[in-house]
């Protein structure tokens, strides 16, 4: 508990999932929490109930900031709400980020923007109003909150993929680029996780996931297959565990992974030629390209106003 007691934390995404799984955790082990997000209510809720599991009132402890990450204003009252109640910042878990689900082709690209400004440049932006302040102090750390999809892209996920990928590539420059200030850059590569995560990226893609033409057998297996997924989820504190030990480590990982199936999945990237682990992928998606072809033309074929199926 020591290494984190009146540590400053900033957490952002705090509200749901793997964000409020870490703010529960490092609320435990003593740390000063600057928590945001965009749901005020929940926040609101959430540090209510930090401090009935504290026992006593912890407003001098936590800290809600309403905040849309992609907003600039919002962000830099962010840091300066942080400062002003604690007077450092010790550590950034950059948590906020969604996902958009659907095929490349058919995703509309301020779908695709949104998407990266959301993942991507706010982690940028943010970053970029911190860092300047664990200079000034002499570290820091900075939790960037990646994916095994950072590592792997799978199909009808590409675009979030691509998000998490350039989050990988940051922070492997950032590690290094900040090292010399004694600021440290931690990834968290979470599998599959049971949190809302899923239900609100089915909710972003609906008008794509509705009209997919020609993937729509691609969309309808993988629907099917998402039960299976959830049989293998992992927890959300089982990351909040990982985030813990990046932010208060003398010597944090370069990389985290969880649960299990992750460590299988990123095994057999590495292992595989690029071909076969592609190879893994259509079976396991079950939907084959010439399968997919084939139910294609049979569409095209069908007479207008008749089903082919």
């Amino acid at each position: 508990m020591a290494a984190l007691r009146d540590r400053v934390v900033i957490i952002t995404g705090a509200s749901a999932g793997i964000g409020e799984a870490t703010a529960r955790r490092l609320a435990r082990k003593g740390a000063l929490l600057a928590l945001a997000a965009r749901r005020r209510d929940r926040l609101d809720a959430l540090k209510q109930s930090i401090e009935a599991a504290a026992g006593a009132p912890t407003g001098q402890r936590v800290l809600a900031v309403q905040c849309d990450v992609t907003s600039p204003e919002d962000r830099r009252h962010l840091v300066r709400s942080t400062q002003d109640a604690f007077g450092r910042i010790d550590a950034l878990v950059n948590n906020a980020g969604y996902g958009h689900r659907g095929p490349v082709e058919m995703v509309p690209i301020d779908d695709i923007r949104r998407n990266f400004e959301t993942n991507v440049f706010s982690l940028i932006a943010l970053t970029q109003l911190v860092a300047p302040v664990m200079r000034a102090q002499g570290g820091g750390r900075i939790v960037n909150v990646s994916s095994v999809a950072g590592r792997i892209a799978r199909p009808l996920s590409s675009v979030y993929d691509a998000t998490k990928h350039a989050i990988e590539a940051l922070s492997d420059g950032m590690r290094i680029e900040m090292a010399p200030f004694g600021i440290r850059v931690a990834l968290i590569e979470p599998g599959y996780i049971a949190t809302e995560f899923m239900e609100v990226a089915n909710a972003v893609s609906r008008p794509v996931l509705d009209q997919a033409g020609p993937y729509a057998p691609l969309l309808a297996n993988y629907e099917g297959l998402s039960k299976k997924w959830k049989r293998a989820a992992g927890r959300a504190d089982q990351i909040a565990a990982l985030i813990e030990h990046a932010v208060s480590s003398p010597r944090p990982h370069i990389r985290y992974v969880a649960p299990a199936h992750a460590y299988a999945s990123l095994f057999l990237k590495w292992l595989l030629p690029d071909r076969l682990f592609d190879y893994l992928l259509v079976r396991f998606t079950g939907v084959s390209p010439e399968k997919l072809r084939r139910e294609a033309r049979s569409a095209a074929a069908a007479p207008p106003g008749r089903s082919s199926t």
